[in-house]
């Protein structure tokens, strides 16, 4: 069972008639009290979650938060291991100067199985062309997966990548 105590300071009193103005002050005859009962207090601003930094501010590239990658001439790049969850952007391109099918993709692999997630590709029966294609997708990856980006030879790609979140969704701030 909880304790009531009552409260007398003039020090608390001037305090709440600085903070609460329109509680109208410390009245004759009304006493502070306080008891032993613990009453949880929930915060659910922003500043309760660490930061002061609105989400999407949060999110803006700076030289250290970004990666950028070239990926071209028959290569394949792995382009994120960390998890948690990332924006990638850029640019892909095929020219088929060769006569021969052209790709350039972005997939999540699980160690045995890929997922494409971006393809620009051109086929062997449109020579002489070429296709170009932006980018700018957000991708979630848990432990084991990875992102990367192939192209073939007459492909390539400019990706870059940012960590929004960590695995938790708890937003990562730029460096």
């Amino acid at each position: 069972m909880a304790q009531e105590f009552t409260i007398k300071s003039q020090a608390i009193e001037d305090k709440i008639n600085q903070l609460l103005p329109s509680q109208g002050g410390y009245q004759a005859g009304v006493d502070f009290s306080a008891s032993t009962m613990v009453i949880p207090i929930v915060d659910l601003t922003e500043s309760a979650e660490g930061s002061d930094v609105r989400a999407d501010l949060q999110t803006a590239f700076s030289h250290n938060s970004i990666t950028a990658n070239f990926v071209d001439n028959s290569t394949t790049t792995t382009l994120v291991t960390t998890t948690g969850y990332f924006r990638v952007f850029g640019n892909g391109f095929c020219n088929d100067a060769s006569g021969s099918d052209q790709l350039f993709k972005i997939f999540l692999n699980d160690g045995s199985t890929d997922k494409n997630v971006f393809v620009v590709q051109i086929d062997r029966t449109a020579t002489g062309s070429h296709l170009n294609s932006d980018f700018d997708f957000v991708v979630f990856l848990s432990a084991g997966d990875s992102l990367k980006a192939t192209a073939t030879s007459q492909a390539s790609g400019n990706v870059t990548t940012r960590q929004i979140a960590d695995i938790n969704g708890n937003l990562v701030n730029p460096t």
